[in-house]
């Protein structure tokens, strides 16, 4: 005779009123006992929340295009809660899945659990008030912080900055969780020189799919480490990270310079990157670009950098020539290192291709530079413009194939569709810089560029953006061209399978011992196998 279990959104929600139930009735062991021994189950289950208001903000994410409702959304008060919560669902006669949500910035529901539940990780870090950031030296790896992975970029770089340290990569933005980027990887224009942020990790405290709290790092539990950094929240909640500080610099020199000829855009790029020694005193900090095109405004949200003055001519060039390719790159420095600066950018930059009268240049603080996108995010906030969808496409394309995307993509479906609205970035990394143990997937070239479409639009247009996203995909799988999609939005498992190419195995292997009841971040649609009981 087949059994028939009830759904996981009907046992949370009996869960969720059996303890009212214990709260009201009375405490005693015996009530405890029927939902599950041998588990704080008061402690956990009055932080399940179900109310309309709470439910709602879990339902969706900075991309506001899925909306996923989850059953209840949990506040925790410490690590041990989350732990106990993964143990109560990996333990249940009926699992239920469990999302963890640092700031929500994912953009297609990744940080969702439909009829699961949703881990506020900003209740944590409420709770735990910025304690949870602690800056050290070890002998042997040098300066480092101990970091929540519930706390906020921003928050780790002024408690750094108050030991004149930092970290070496970053990503654009600021105001995201630790454990959220480095379950992604964490990329910005740093990565060319000083890897994605998850090069950069030392250590971790894992809670996994088993509700066990496990301590990992290069030098032991090594497989869950490398599962974990860039592991899409599949294996476990990170607790804490062990970021790598190096002595922070003072200010920033920032040039931007234009080009018209793609070629020469990335040859310059590739140039520069190869300079790329962390010791290396003629080497850049950072470098980006990006596209200047009729649809969207000269300087965007996320900086704003040419005077205005010369927004006409740059206007003429942009009409002239339909995109212009904008090359970003920034050198830090300190009172030390100032009075050899012009001398080392200018010997840089000397023989490149750009646009001659084209050179632009700022000098601001190192906070300024790090968190230049802040100003932008806090204009369009109170514009009533930072709430709408976000349909983002963001892609690593091989060096190789690099030319083909320019013609068939930028010079084609965009300059077509004519709907482009937010920034296109295009700039190169160097693969040597990432770990390929990692879960992190990119391409299998020396050198590969990531390109972000950055869109945003109204709630009634998105649909033409997420269009133009499937003709972009469309066109590489017919061109062969070997993308990868950074932030994956895949639905099926033949899609995924593809994504990981030669570590889907390894990627699946370590899904079954670290989280084998699927029950972590369902968001990500990698696993749709149905949960099963028990035993």
């Amino acid at each position: 005779m087949a059994l028939n279990y009830p759904s996981s959104t009907c046992f949370i929600l009996l869960l969720v009123t059996i303890t009212r139930l214990i709260y009201t009735v009375g405490k005693t062991e015996q009530r405890k006992a029927l939902i599950l021994p041998d588990l704080d189950i008061e402690n956990i289950f009055h932080k399940l929340r179900d109310d309309p208001e709470t439910i709602q903000m879990a339902s969706t994410d900075y991309g506001h295009i899925v909306h996923e409702l989850p059953a209840a959304v949990f506040h925790p008060s410490s690590i041990d809660d989350i732990a106990t919560l993964i143990k109560t669902s990996y333990n249940s006669f009926v699992p239920f899945h469990i999302a963890a949500r640092g700031q929500g910035h994912s953009t297609q529901g990744q940080a969702m659990a439909r009829d699961g539940v949703v881990v506020d990780m900003a209740t944590l870090r409420k709770q735990r008030n910025g304690v949870s950031i602690t800056v050290s030296k070890d002998p042997l790896i040098g300066h480092y912080a101990d970091v929540g992975g519930e706390q906020l970029w921003i928050d780790v770089l002024h408690a750094s900055l108050e030991h004149g340290l930092a970290p070496v990569s970053w990503t654009d933005y600021l105001y995201l969780t630790v454990g959220g980027t480095l379950s992604n990887a964490g990329i910005s224009g740093q990565s060319f020189r000083y890897g994605p942020q998850i090069s950069n990790v030392h250590e971790m405290d894992v809670i996994t799919g088993k509700g066990e709290f496990v301590t990992c790092s290069t030098q032991k539990n090594l497989e869950l480490f490398n599962a974990v950094l860039g592991g899409l929240g599949q294996f476990g909640v990170i607790a804490r990270a062990r970021i790598a500080l190096e002595a922070a610099p003072k200010r920033v020199k920032w040039v931007r310079l234009l080009y018209s000829d793609f070629s020469a855009f990335t040859e310059d790029q590739e140039r520069l990157i190869s300079i790329n020694g962390k010791k290396q005193k003629n080497a850049l900090d950072f470098l980006e670009g990006m596209l200047l095109m009729n649809q969207g405004p000269i300087n965007n949200w996320r900086s704003s950098f040419f005077p205005l003055s010369d927004h006409p001519r740059i206007a003429s060039l942009i009409t002239e020539h339909s995109i212009l390719y904008c090359l970003e790159v920034a050198k830090y420095y300190d009172d030390q290192t100032e009075k050899n600066l012009d001398k080392e950018i200018q010997v840089l930059l000397q023989g490149l291709a750009y646009i001659p009268g084209f050179y632009y240049e700022k000098n601001v603080s190192y906070v300024e530079f790090l968190n230049r996108v802040r100003s932008g995010e806090l204009k369009l906030q109170s514009q009533g413009l930072w709430e709408v969808p976000h349909p983002w496409l963001n892609l690593f394309i091989p060096k190789s194939q690099i030319l083909d995307f320019n013609s068939g993509v930028f010079r084609d479906i965009i300059l077509k569709r004519n709907i482009s609205s937010g920034p296109v970035l295009v700039y190169p990394m160097n693969r040597n810089k990432w770990d390929d143990r990692m879960s992190a997937s990119i391409p299998d070239e020396d050198v590969f560029y990531t390109v972000g479409f950055l869109h945003s639009s109204g709630f009634d247009s998105w649909k033409a953006y997420d269009a133009q996203n499937r003709e972009i995909l469309e066109f590489c799988r017919d061109a062969g061209i070997k993308v990868k999609q950074y932030l994956p939005n895949h639905s099926t498992q033949e899609d995924w399978t593809n994504h990981f190419g030669a570590k889907w195995m390894k990627f699946l292997e370590r899904k079954h011992q670290f989280d084998p009841r699927m029950i972590l971040s369902p968001g990500q649609k990698i696993f749709h196998k149905q949960l099963q009981p028990a035993f």
